[in-house]
């Protein structure tokens, strides 16, 4: 029992260390992506990036680390899988898929960064706030059909970060839920939605972005 105890808090701690990775991938992404000067004004435009390697190469370390954390995790969901038959032969090939899976990930919130960055931008006449565009991101990544709601600033990290282990480990494609978030970025309210925001959020944001920016 006491075993079992020791192995259940091990699990936690990785998978938490796993979220605040993933928390921290997708944060560098975003910043990387708005301290640039390339901006995508359509989906179609957007979806140019996601042919790109070079940005995503540039957080390799940080996709490495969340590579490593999750590789475990992935393996005890799989020994773990009791609904479905779990192809064994993955196992071996874990680290490979899940990094693929990240790598593609990534590229896919940056994509959505920019067209969003730049609605924004167009919408307010200023920078586009980097706790905002990241918000949106993540929200239009997970939920393409839904309108954001930004009634707080948190990050759905643990969805994101569930949905890129389950696309790695059974190898489920992400290009067609990107490409509808591309879509419903176009069909964003942005000047409502940036409004919104500074209203509920503004004091904090603009602190957030200072730090950021330090």
């Amino acid at each position: 029992m006491r075993t079992g105890k020791k192995a259940g808090a091990r699990a936690g701690k990785a998978s938490d260390a796993l979220v605040r990775a993933v928390a921290d991938l997708v944060t560098r992404a975003v910043d990387q992506v708005l301290l640039g000067d390339e901006r995508f004004a359509s989906a179609a435009e957007a979806r140019q990036l996601l042919k790109r390697d070079k940005q995503a190469e540039a957080l390799a370390g940080d996709i490495q680390r969340v590579v490593a954390l999750a590789v475990p995790v992935v393996r005890r969901l799989a020994r773990g899988a009791r609904v479905m038959k779990v192809p064994w032969v993955f196992v071996a090939s874990t680290a490979l898929s899940t990094g693929i899976a990240v790598r593609s990930g990534v590229k896919e919130i940056q994509a959505l960064t920019s067209l969003i960055g730049y609605r924004l931008e167009q919408a307010t006449g200023a920078p586009a706030d980097p706790a905002l565009v990241e918000k949106l991101a993540v929200d239009l990544y997970l939920h393409p059909r839904r309108v954001p709601n930004l009634d707080n600033d948190r990050l759905r990290i643990v969805r994101l970060t569930r949905k890129w282990l389950l696309a790695g480990a059974f190898g489920r494609k992400t290009q067609r839920r990107a490409s509808r978030a591309l879509e419903a970025a176009e069909r964003i309210d942005a000047a409502a939605l940036a409004a919104e925001w500074d209203n509920s959020h503004g004091g904090k944001a603009r602190r957030r972005a200072a730090r950021r920016g330090a």
